[in-house]
């Protein structure tokens, strides 16, 4: 074999080498990779049972029912389509009717979401992107300008010194 021959070998070899980890890394995590779906997505896409994926969305108007303080279920909607979703444990503190939600887990063979994590957006001018993005396509998203101060902190003296 010749020199160029050898390195040919051991470049090629090296090829096979970093696709084969590359496939074995791809192939492991291929559980752990959780896609983003709106309701209307759901809808009309058809995922099947047992698939993980988050669901985003607005949390509906009427839908919360407690038992004690725990929330057992709710529906996500973004205008285009509503599932209905089963949470055990306790939600976060900003959770409440028509604010943005994000839900991880599995539909069941009924068509009911089951989650293991809600997510709630954390104060009023975040909202993920995916989320925003499937609400802006239903004409629902409300908040394309600029950051409001909400009317109470607007209404307070400044507090800064005047000379």
């Amino acid at each position: 074999m010749t020199r160029k021959q050898r390195r040919l070998t051991m470049i090629g070899a090296a090829g096979v080498t970093l696709a084969l980890a590359l496939g074995l890394v791809l192939w492991a995590m291929s559980d752990t990779i959780v896609f983003f779906r709106a309701p209307s997505q759901v809808a009309s896409e058809g995922v099947e049972p047992g698939v993980r994926f988050r669901l985003g969305g607005l949390v509906e108007a009427g839908s919360v029912e407690r038992h004690g303080d725990q929330v057992t279920t709710f529906a996500v909607g973004d205008g285009g389509g509503i599932v209905p979703v089963r949470y055990q444990g306790l939600l976060p503190d900003l959770f409440r009717e028509g604010q943005g939600v994000v839900a991880e887990g599995r539909l069941d063979a009924e068509g009911l979401f089951v989650a293991d994590t809600v997510l709630a957006r954390h104060d009023e001018n975040y909202m993920p992107r995916e989320v925003a993005d499937a609400l802006k396509e239903n004409g629902l998203w409300q908040h394309d300008g600029p950051a409001v101060r909400p009317a109470a902190a607007r209404d307070l003296p400044s507090t800064t010194p005047t000379q």
